[in-house]
């Protein structure tokens, strides 16, 4: 008798330790996202509020938006928040996302060292600042990681009138192998370097060969001001309409994967686009300055 009260008892413990892991799983969204959300300190300050104010968590998978948008592609994710605009639209007409919700945006800038070898301080166009750094063969650091800002760079570089090469390079990402095909300008293998890393690695890399790069701008401002020691690389050219830099949020299908926690992103998605989500937008601040501007909500 004893022995069966024993097993009811353990049996039943194990149930409710199974009901209660499966109710916080529920509780959990996945999300993969772009680097610059993350290594800014945005998203330190959103989820956190995020999760106070509906009890969801989010897991956050950092990586280049092509690599985050593959993630929803595998229906890997619950949601991807990334900031390749032509892309996402694309995901959602493909049928892997609902909706591409606008969420906020800031800019890409053009930095480099205060010397400044190219000249490209205080060009308008950042095209022709980077056909200038291709004409003196200045050291350009490309993230080169398939991201949202190696997709701007290569759209500027193909704006820039000089001539281009398609090259695939195999780059470890976490210990896995890919292959990256992306446009490079052509013959500048003694200047151009494509190291297949996120945007802080690759700002500290530039920093670190008083080179330039292309970086948006919330991830420059946390690693020129927030970061001890930090980048002595300066922004050299910036306002450009090309050099926009849109981010979007959007929940993977459930009619393509019914797994997905679709009912719990879409909190998310209303939470960010929201008066909450957005006033905390564009409160957040660095050292004074802001990184990012709501589309929603002003």
């Amino acid at each position: 008798m004893m022995r069966c009260m024993i097993m009811t008892l353990g049996a039943l413990t194990i149930s409710l330790i199974l009901t209660a892991n499966s109710w916080g799983g529920d509780r959990i969204l996945t999300m993969s996202t772009t680097t610059s959300t993350q290594s800014s300190g945005l998203l330190d300050i959103l989820l956190p509020e995020f999760k106070k104010d509906t009890g969801i968590g989010v897991k956050v998978i950092a990586k280049g938006t092509g690599a985050a948008i593959r993630d929803g592609m595998d229906g890997n994710v619950d949601v991807i928040f990334v900031h390749a605009k032509g892309r996402e639209e694309k995901f959602v007409q493909d049928g892997f996302g609902t909706k591409r919700f606008p969420v906020m945006h800031n800019d890409f800038v053009l930095i480099g060292p205060g010397e400044d070898p190219a000249g490209i301080r205080g060009e308008t166009s950042a095209a022709d600042a980077l056909r200038k750094i291709a004409e003196k063969k200045a050291t350009f650091i490309s993230r080169g990681d398939d991201s949202g800002t190696h997709t701007k760079e290569q759209a500027l570089w193909a704006d820039s009138g000089i001539k281009l090469a398609e090259r695939t390079r195999t780059i470890v990402k976490k210990a896995k192998m890919k292959k990256i095909t992306a446009q490079w300008p052509a013959d500048s293998s003694s200047w151009y370097l494509s190291i297949g890393q996120g945007m802080g690695k690759a700002l500290t890399y530039t920093d670190e060969k008083q080179a330039y790069t292309l970086s948006d701008r919330g991830t420059y401002i946390k690693y020129r001001y927030g970061k001890t020691p930090p980048v002595e690389l300066e922004v050299l050219v910036e306002g450009d309409e090309k050099l926009a830099n849109p981010y979007g949020i959007i929940p993977i299908n459930p009619k393509k994967y019914p797994e997905v926690k679709y009912e719990k992103a879409m909190q998310l998605v209303q939470w960010i686009t929201g008066p909450r989500g957005q006033k905390l937008i564009g409160a957040y601040r660095l050292e004074g300055k802001q990184l990012f501007y709501p589309d929603v909500i002003r």
